[in-house]
């Protein structure tokens, strides 16, 4: 069983920066593939960013492109997301989600197999 917890959300004004990171414990870190997706009220979560366990070229919504940039430190079970250039639209809970599941296209949250709480990030205008 893998456990997911996420750091670094917080109130950020618009065209600010903030570094999400996500902790994983319990399991193999370095087999999952890890994702970020976020749910702003009233709206369905959505996918954010992906990376495979090998890395390669990421999965980024269009939204979010050249603005945020994923990594993940296998060493240390984590994740991070750099979000720079923030807009009040990127407000809303993230979350972290790992998958062992072979992806094609646009993530689907039914593909992930853990998930963390969640962190607010409220970008102000």
């Amino acid at each position: 069983q893998v456990q997911l917890e996420e750091f670094g959300g917080g109130l950020v004004q618009a065209g600010g920066s903030l570094r999400l990171s996500c902790v994983a414990s319990g399991g193999t870190f370095s087999t999952y593939a890890m994702a970020w997706f976020r749910q702003a009220p009233g709206k369905e979560r959505e996918p954010v960013v992906d990376i495979a366990w090998l890395g390669g070229i990421p999965y980024y919504a269009d939204s979010v492109k050249g603005r945020f940039t994923i990594s993940r430190d296998n060493a240390k079970n984590t994740v991070y997301l750099q979000m720079n250039s923030l807009k009040p639209e990127d407000t809303a809970v993230y979350y972290c989600a790992a998958r062992l599941r072979p992806r094609t296209g646009v993530p689907q949250t039914a593909l992930y197999d853990y998930w963390g709480q969640g962190t607010q990030v409220t970008v102000s205008s």
